[in-house]
């Protein structure tokens, strides 16, 4: 399939460059994924339109403030000494915790032994081999191992690039969801954004469980694709853990003949990543690469609850494995006309 095959025309206004007002308080699309059907309600009536005995799975991976800002250092063979780099923290690759891997703006420029110095005053180091040239990935190296308090000192909230505004206040509590728990994503898994307590224990009152995974989110997620045929693009490997109880109740109501209802489209990922054929969820953690796209088979999610997704991404193409491409951009297209808030602060979809 051809990655033009994904896009759609998107107004500029509709791209949610703050949260609503309120929690919680977003518009809701459902979409019979048989029919193609749509219908349109608020988040509020998100209990009545999920049958009872369904289990809904969400991620609880919370986002880390990992977008950084180091200015390079002075010294020997030291080239544009003063420049400001903005880097993104992906993952620490040594069990030190001293050496991370990063994406940074402006690579071609940032060479191995360049020192760049943080809003608190460490300095870390640019190491590895020059096969990464050329390409936004780097590797950094500090003399201690870093924590979250570090990130906490010296990040910011890493806001999708098409919010364009610098993060605030706001954004450290609303970029975050309610049940954040593990630290570890470069992004947020932002169709739990829509959640409340009062509203999780309304669906709890009416018998629907739920039941938390993680999957760190990573490059896997929110990297454009580059590949003019779709199936050459490469997914880059994002971890998961699956708790042993929770892999046990989702088997047990697959047994039973009853719904798994996917929050985001980390926690499809990863429940697609941990199964076997039979559809039955392994625990445990691993890491997954998974690209679902039209002709993929799901084996474990029966539904899912998402937001509305950017053109030509790979979250388009997953939701149109879910409920096929024509139905997905003729929905994407009533959003449009009826207003629909897109992307990360927008406003969500519910596809059965």
């Amino acid at each position: 399939m051809k990655l033009t095959d994904f896009t759609f025309d998107l107004p500029e206004e509709l791209i949610a460059q703050k949260p609503s007002g309120v929690r919680g308080e977003d518009k809701l699309m459902r979409l019979d994924r048989e029919t193609g059907a749509v219908s349109h309600h608020a988040m509020a009536d998100l209990p009545d339109l999920v049958e009872s005995g369904t289990l809904m799975v969400f991620n609880n991976s919370k986002v880390r403030r990992s977008r950084c800002y180091g200015i390079k250092e002075t010294g020997r063979g030291e080239s544009n000494p003063g420049v400001e780099r903005e880097f993104m923290f992906l993952h620490q690759t040594t069990p030190a915790m001293d050496t991370w891997r990063v994406m940074v703006k402006g690579a071609k420029k940032v060479k191995a032994g360049n020192a760049f110095r943080f809003a608190d005053g460490s300095v870390g180091s640019i190491v590895g081999a020059e096969e990464d040239a050329g390409t936004e990935f780097r590797s950094i190296k500090f003399p201690f191992a870093l924590t979250e308090d570090w990130f906490e000192r010296n990040g910011h909230i890493p806001l999708p690039p098409y919010i364009r505004r610098e993060d605030d206040d706001t954004d450290s509590e609303r970029y975050q969801t309610i049940y954040a728990k593990e630290t570890g994503s470069s992004a947020c898994p932002t169709a739990g954004l829509h959640f409340t307590e009062p509203l999780l224990e309304r669906l709890k009152a009416k018998g629907i469980d739920l039941e938390w995974v993680t999957l760190h989110v990573g490059l896997g997620t929110f990297l454009p694709v580059r590949t003019d045929k779709i199936e050459d693009h490469k997914m880059h490997e994002e971890a998961y853990t699956i708790p042993a109880d929770v892999a046990e109740k989702i088997n047990q109501a697959k047994k039973e003949g009853r719904k798994i209802l996917a929050v985001g489209t980390t926690s499809v990922r990863t429940l697609e990543s941990a199964c076997d054929e039979n559809g039955m969820v392994r625990s445990g953690s691993g890491s997954t690469r998974i690209f679902m796209y039209p002709g993929y088979k799901f084996k474990v999610v029966d539904q899912i609850f998402t937001n509305f997704h950017t053109p030509e991404s790979t979250l388009l193409m997953l939701v149109s494995a879910f409920a096929g491409r024509e139905r997905i951009l003729s929905a994407y297209k009533t959003a449009v006309e009826n207003r629909y808030r897109f992307f990360s602060y927008g406003d969500a979809m519910l596809i059965q």
